[in-house]
């Protein structure tokens, strides 16, 4: 190597040199007016000068004969060293692979025509999407995917890290997009499980945005399966137990019999058992923000992290323990008679 090149390289590492924790350096200057203090009290000989004659004096003290080493400054120095070690001198990088948690959600979402009602401002569908993206801002390091369903599944996106992705696919999701109507939550589950479990991932959720639905026992079964699976699934209730009037697929209000208007509520008590049964909880919308702080704070099963395939982080490389030598040898120093 070049004389040029050594200084080049030199030049750089001074650039790039910082402290990876410089906030330890804040407890040198208290140990350093603290061994000045002992350096004071040390040098001090108090005042038997003034009530013993000085030969007497001499001859009382252990140590006469014995010059007095200054240890206070070397004291100084090893706690200067290991505040600046504590620090995390740093001036290179290396390479690391990239790791992330081992979550995969699926989202399922009802598109069926009561979730066009507008009990909920300013309607049910629009509040569903809200309410997704919140749940794509919780997710962080999951994958996630989503699923809609009337009477038939559709896997909208299978499960990725691209949250962006998923959000421009959510505008167009309404129930006029279905080329049939229906309520059949089974078969959305069943297709979502077989997401999850193609996944691998350690941490398996599933999280249902819907007002009711028309087939309960086979949603349960299809849930108590789930939970067998390992998986949980959380209910989000979208939608007031008051209701609204029922939108038919032509977009005019539909009616019974009698002619009286037909309403839409939301199903809360087979939603909630779906929940029950699936592991997780059933929130309303108002609630919403109590579900992303719990499945934020889900707990992780150890070495649930996996790999990112083609993705490193550069981290930088704590020098700290280059000093732990010249720590060591102070500290042995002490040990010497008339140091300490």
């Amino acid at each position: 190597m070049s004389i040029g090149t050594l200084l080049d390289s030199i030049g750089e590492a001074l650039q790039a040199f910082h402290f990876i924790r410089p906030l330890w350096l804040l407890a040198a200057p208290p140990l350093w007016w603290l061994s000045m203090l002992l350096a004071r009290r040390r040098a001090a000989q108090g005042n038997w000068a003034t009530l013993i004659d000085a030969p007497l004096l001499s001859a009382l003290r252990l140590d006469a004969g014995q010059a007095r080493k200054p240890w206070s400054p070397w004291l100084a120095l090893a706690w200067t060293v290991a505040v600046i070690a504590l620090a995390g001198p740093s001036w290179r990088q290396d390479a690391t692979q990239a790791h992330r948690a081992g979550a995969a959600w699926i989202i399922v979402l009802d598109l069926s025509p009561s979730m066009a009602s507008a009990d909920v401002t300013p309607t049910r569908i629009t509040r569903a999407r809200y309410a997704i993206e919140d749940l794509l801002l919780a997710a962080r390091d999951a994958k996630v995917g989503l699923v809609v369903f009337s009477d038939e599944p559709y896997v909208v996106a299978p499960l990725t890290d691209d949250a962006n992705t998923l959000r421009s696919l959510l505008q167009p999701l309404t129930p006029e997009l279905m080329p049939t109507a229906g309520d059949q939550l089974a078969p959305a589950l069943d297709s979502a499980a077989q997401l999850l479990q193609r996944s691998g991932a350690s941490d398996q959720r599933m999280i249902l945005l819907s007002d009711g639905i028309s087939d309960p026992a086979s949603a349960l079964a299809a849930a108590q399966k789930l939970r067998s699976q390992g998986a949980q699934l959380d209910v989000i209730g979208v939608g007031t137990r008051g209701g609204a009037p029922l939108v038919g697929p032509g977009g005019a209000f539909e009616h019974d019999a009698q002619g009286a208007a037909l309403l839409s509520r939301v199903d809360t008590e087979h939603l909630s058992r779906l929940a029950n049964t699936g592991g997780g909880r059933y929130v309303d919308l108002d609630a919403l923000p109590q579900l992303l702080t719990a499945l934020q704070d889900a707990p992780t099963s150890p070495g649930a992290a996996v790999e990112t395939q083609g993705v490193q982080v550069q981290r930088w490389q704590d020098s700290g323990f280059w000093l732990l030598p010249l720590l060591l040898l102070l500290a042995a120093s002490f040990a010497r008679r008339g140091w300490i």
